[in-house]
C-alpha cells in the first residue's frame, strides 16, 4: 500500500536519505526509530507528499503522493509539533478540515472531543503542548484517513490519554484497516502497538522486519558454571555482545531459540536462563553492530 523505492533526498550539500527503501501493507503499524539526526522526519514527510524525492519513487496505493490531492485526501499526518491556523479553536479547526477531507465525521468529532473532556471554545495557541497533541489525534481521527503518520505522537500526554489514544489507534487499524507509519524515541510506545520495525541510521534504512521476527532472531542469556566458562561454548554461539557480572555471564546472542538451547546445554551449566530483550535492547544491540555505541557516562 505504502511504498519507497531507491529514494535519495539532498538539501544542499547534505544527504539526508540515501537509497530508502520501505514497505507498509494495509492495516499495518510500522514504527520508524533511529539516532538523531538520522533521517526519520525526512523520510515521513516524504511519504506525506510535502518534500519531493531528488531520486527514487514514493507511491501510496500505487499512486505517486507528492501534489497528488486524492491521495493527500487520505492521509493525515501529526508533526513532532502539532500547527494550527492562528487564533482557532478546535470547532473552527474542524470546519476547515471537513472542507478537505470527504470522509470527515461529525459524529466522531462530537464523540473524541466528549471523550477527551476537550474546550471546543479555547483558542488552541492558548494551550499546552499535551492539549494541542490531543487536538491532533482528535481532528486526524474525525477525518477518518486511511493512513496516519505520527512524530513523537505521544510526547507530552499523560498516561490516561496515551493509553486512550493508543486504544484509538489499534480500533480504528482494527475496524477500518487504516495504516499507520509512527516514529518515536520511546521506544516502549512502539513495541506496545507495532507489527513490523524499521531502523534508520544515517539516512539508510539498516533493518526492517516484522516485530516478533525481530525478537525470535536474537536472545539474552545468563549462564553460569562451577570453573570457568567452557571457552568451545562462545565459539558455537553467534555473540553479539557478553558483560560478566560476578559468577553469571550475560551474552547477546543472535540465532535461533532452540539451537542456543541445545549448545547451552551441552556445556553442563550451573545456571542457564533465556530472557526476553526489549526493542529497547534490541536496537542498542542492532546499533552497536553497526558502531553507534553506546558509551558509558562516568560522572565524577
Amino acid at each position: 500500500m505504502i511504498k519507497m523505492e531507491g529514494i535519495m533526498k539532498h538539501f544542499d550539500h547534505y544527504t539526508a536519505l540515501s537509497d530508502v527503501s520501505l514497505s507498509i501493507a494495509k492495516g499495518s503499524i510500522y514504527g520508524l526509530i533511529g539516532s538523531n539526526g538520522a533521517g526519520k522526519t525526512t523520510l515521513i514527510k516524504l511519504l506525506a507528499g510535502i518534500y519531493r524525492q531528488d531520486k527514487g519513487k514514493v507511491t501510496i496505493i500505487g499512486q505517486p503522493v507528492y501534489e497528488n490531492v486524492d491521495v493527500k485526501q487520505k492521509m493525515f499526518y501529526i508533526p513532532d509539533s502539532p500547527v494550527f491556523l492562528s487564533q482557532y479553536t478546535i470547532s473552527m479547526m474542524a470546519r476547515y478540515y471537513k472542507s478537505l477531507y470527504p470522509n470527515w465525521s461529525d459524529e466522531r468529532f462530537e464523540t473524541l472531543v466528549k471523550s477527551f473532556a476537550f474546550d471546543v471554545k479555547k483558542k488552541l495557541h492558548t494551550f499546552s503542548k499535551g492539549w494541542q497533541r490531543q487536538a491532533a489525534f482528535i481532528l486526524a481521527l474525525s477525518c477518518k484517513p486511511d493512513i496516519l503518520f505520527l512524530d513523537e505522537p505521544m510526547d507530552g500526554l499523560d498516561p490516561v490519554v496515551r493509553k486512550k489514544v493508543k486504544n484509538l489507534l489499534i480500533t480504528d487499524v482494527a475496524e477500518r484497516e487504516m495504516s499507520i507509519l509512527i516514529s518515536s524515541h520511546n521506544l516502549r510506545e512502539i513495541e506496545d502497538i507495532c507489527d513490523t520495525v524499521g531502523i534508520i541510521h544515517k539516512g539508510k534504512i539498516v533493518l526492517q522486519k516484522e516485530l516478533d521476527d525481530l525478537k525470535s532472531d536474537i536472545h539474552k542469556i545468563q549462564i553460569a558454571y562451577r570453573g570457568e566458562v567452557p571457552k568451545d561454548l562462545l565459539k558455537n554461539l553467534s555473540l553479539v555482545h557478553t558483560e560478566k557480572r560476578g559468577s553469571i555471564l550475560l551474552c547477546i546472542v543472535r540465532g535461533d531459540e532452540e539451537d542456543i538451547f541445545k549448545q547451552v546445554k551441552k556445556t553442563n551449566p550451573l545456571i542457564f536462563d533465556i530472557l526476553p530483550l526489549t526493542l529497547e535492547e534490541i536496537f542498542i544491540y542492532e546499533m552497536g553492530d553497526i558502531g553507534y555505541a553506546i558509551e558509558n557516562v562516568i560522572v565524577k
